[in-house]
């Protein structure tokens, strides 16, 4: 059972006057311990890091980049063919951006973690995956990767040193393989029914796929989206179940020490 556990979600993912979901940012702020800033190639743009950025350091949630694939009209989740060598150049290209935002208000970069398509296709990609771990290696060491257990991510990141999270996702269905099951339109879940989700992936370590078989699930970090559709209640929902069952919700850092005095490692 987990004692502790972070609660991710992706912010900033608007883009001038446009806006998308129904929950604005921050009323979600102070629901979650860490937050994926959107980085300006699939949402988000200067003005918009800036003030997500400042909403974060006055709520003490840390900071992590959200870099996707240059496509603000399909939001990210439509696969670009470019080499490995030329997406990571995009990814280097948008957490720069949010970076000079965090040092503006002087908050540290916690993580890095792809968004959508790009985040699905680095899971199942060696050669993406190990070119975007060596870049975190030379510009961020400390920093966190985002990713899901035993992915392409999560191999290159444990077979180079570099520090990673994984995501379990609440408001996503799951596969009998442990991937993501992409929905374009997931509507409006039952934000009960993700909390009872969340509670037992905590406590028993499993997850119901759409097959309704049970598989086996690790993690450290919760995500869920901005986007869906009553984003606001399933926050809420989260957190009351989850601190109902004595699960305490902490950003990263904390679990990576709570985990070291336990003798265990990330």
């Amino acid at each position: 059972m987990l004692e502790v556990v972070d609660i991710n979600c992706d912010l900033g993912e608007a883009f001038g006057r446009w806006r998308i979901g129904d929950t604005d940012d921050m009323s979600l702020m102070g629901l979650i311990s860490s937050a994926n800033i959107a980085t300006g190639f699939h949402a988000g743009d200067p003005n918009l890091m800036d003030q997500t950025v400042r909403l974060a350091a006055e709520h003490g949630v840390e900071v992590g980049a959200h870099p996707g694939y240059n496509d603000l009209q399909g939001f990210g989740r439509r696969k670009i063919n470019a080499t490995a060598k030329e997406l990571v150049n995009d990814i280097i290209y948008q957490v720069g951006a949010l970076r000079e935002f965090s040092r503006r208000h002087g908050v540290r970069l916690q993580h890095v973690k792809p968004h959508g398509a790009l985040y699905m296709e680095m899971a199942v990609n060696p050669e993406l995956a190990q070119i975007f771990v060596q870049y975190m290696r030379t510009a961020a060491p400390d920093a966190y990767v985002f990713c899901m257990g035993g992915s392409a991510t999560h191999v290159a990141a444990l077979e180079s040193g570099q520090p990673a999270i994984r995501e379990f996702y609440a408001d996503r269905d799951y596969d009998d393989s442990g991937s993501i099951v992409f929905t374009r339109d997931a509507g409006r879940p039952d934000p009960a029914v993700i909390a009872r989700k969340v509670v037992r992936a905590c406590k028993d370590g499993k997850v119901k796929t759409v097959s309704g078989n049970d598989i086996a699930i690790q993690f450290e970090s919760i995500c869920f989206h901005s986007d869906t559709l009553g984003a606001l209640d399933i926050a809420h929902q989260m957190r009351d179940a989850l601190t109902a069952e004595g699960i305490r919700i902490a950003p990263v850092s904390e679990i990576n020490s709570h985990k070291s005095m336990r003798g265990e490692q990330l």
